[in-house]
């Protein structure tokens, strides 16, 4: 030991044991010693654990064994991948090792636990998925019906991620009625597994809602793992609207996805199974138009031919006299005038309703030189006092869009108005 030590933790004076240092002596030297060897400063470890204990401060304490040999460890409640915890558990543990002075005891101080390897993960789903579907959580026929023309669709997702932009380009492009409500909250980390779970509780509180998605992009088992989170999957069965999951890539399958009331395999997917097509609607109404018609038409026609057979038969049994020969061709001159009347009288019903469908598509206001404006949360702008200096906002036209950015507003006052595009 050096003479720094000497002098901080001095020897006792009694002379017959000139040469001996007190307890509090060697454990700083030691402890010093370990925290300045760089290997000790940033080592990682793998073991077992045992003897697991998470008290109320937060703090997680534990030891990590192998077949040979046991070493105390410890992660405050700062430190990330406490879920993998558990006595028995085989992980790997990075960190710093020291001595806890207080008892004299050798340290791994843990500052993040990760499983070892994909193999404890994926044994780790398998079994909550075996327990969650004997719970019923995964049954068919608890699965909701998705509404056909939903008003209001939220997406819970990362505000900043490339996902909410491809959801928002496909509704834009397919379903532009519907209002898109953002429910932001990580999708990845320790934290995201709660926040996903605040996010179903704020869609629940929203009366209006008729169905939601719950997307995120591709990436790791470990990166997808929130999703395989128990509280995640009982926030999705606990939704009071259907949800659609779409997590990660096609190949990728999560605890979330059984849960859900229907898988999207992305969430582009996700976004055309959520609404149809507004130009097929469009062309279904005009079918459905023509079928109309015909049928009137047909209707008509046949009760026409059998007022006509009827004349027929009647003209027949009839004496040949002027008179009744006269009343009969009187009657069909008003039958034929009747006819026309309710003809023309379907036609123009008929032309009020395909009226007032082709109203209701915004390809044809839109071709008649309207434009809708889409905020940057995806919906529709009905008033200048949503609109902010240099926010970006993209214009839907009849054949496409264009991306703009706003430099002044104009609120029917004398202020101009324009956006660069």
């Amino acid at each position: 030991m050096d003479s720094n030590y000497d002098s901080k933790y001095p020897v006792t004076n009694n002379a017959a044991i000139h040469n001996a240092y007190t307890v509090t002596a060697i454990s700083e030297y030691l402890k010093s010693a370990l925290e300045s060897d760089p290997r000790l400063a940033d080592i990682t470890v793998i073991g077992e654990v045992s003897g697991y204990r998470n008290p109320s401060s937060g703090h997680h304490y534990f030891s990590l064994r192998d077949e040979q040999s046991v070493i105390r460890s410890v992660m405050f409640r700062s430190g990330s991948g406490a879920r993998f915890l558990s006595d028995g558990s085989q992980v790997i543990c990075h960190g710093t090792v020291s001595i806890y002075t207080a008892r004299g005891d050798l340290q791994l101080y843990v500052n993040e636990v990760s499983p070892d390897g994909i193999g404890a993960l994926q044994q780790a789903y398998e079994k909550l998925r075996k327990r969650l579907e004997a719970e019923g959580l995964f049954d068919i026929d608890r699965k909701r019906e998705l509404p056909k023309l939903p008003d209001q669709i939220a997406v819970i997702t990362s505000p900043t991620g490339a996902v909410i932009q491809d959801v928002l380009n496909v509704l834009t492009r397919r379903y532009p009625l519907a209002t898109v409500i953002l429910i932001p909250t990580s999708v990845q980390g320790e934290k995201s597994a709660p926040e996903i779970v605040k996010a179903f509780e704020v869609l629940n509180s929203m009366e209006s809602i008729d169905v939601a998605i719950v997307a995120r992009g591709g990436g790791s088992l470990e990166d997808l793992w929130a999703f395989n989170e128990e509280i995640v999957a009982r926030a999705i069965f606990s939704s009071n609207v259907p949800v659609i999951s779409a997590i990660g890539h096609e190949t990728d399958n999560t605890i979330a996805d059984h849960v859900a009331d229907r898988r999207a395999a992305t969430p582009s997917a996700a976004a055309e199974i959520v609404a149809p097509d507004i130009t097929e609607l469009a062309g279904q109404v005009d079918a459905n138009a023509s079928r109309i018609e015909e049928i009137i038409y047909r209707n008509i026609h046949d009760k026409r031919s059998y007022f006509e057979m009827s004349i027929d038969r009647m003209n027949l049994r009839a004496p040949d006299v002027v008179l009744p020969r006269q009343k009969i061709d009187d009657l069909l001159i008003r039958a034929k005038l009747a006819e026309q009347r309710l003809l023309e009288s379907s036609k123009n019903q008929l032309a009020t309703v395909k009226a007032s469908l082709n109203a209701l598509n915004p390809t044809k206001i839109l071709g008649r030189g309207y434009a809708i404006a889409k905020l940057v949360s995806g919906n529709a702008a009905t008033s200048a006092s949503q609109f902010h200096p240099k926010d970006k906002i993209t214009v839907i036209l009849s054949d496409g869009s264009v991306d703009a950015t706003v430099n002044k507003i104009l609120n029917n006052s004398n202020e101009a108005s324009s956006t660069t595009l």
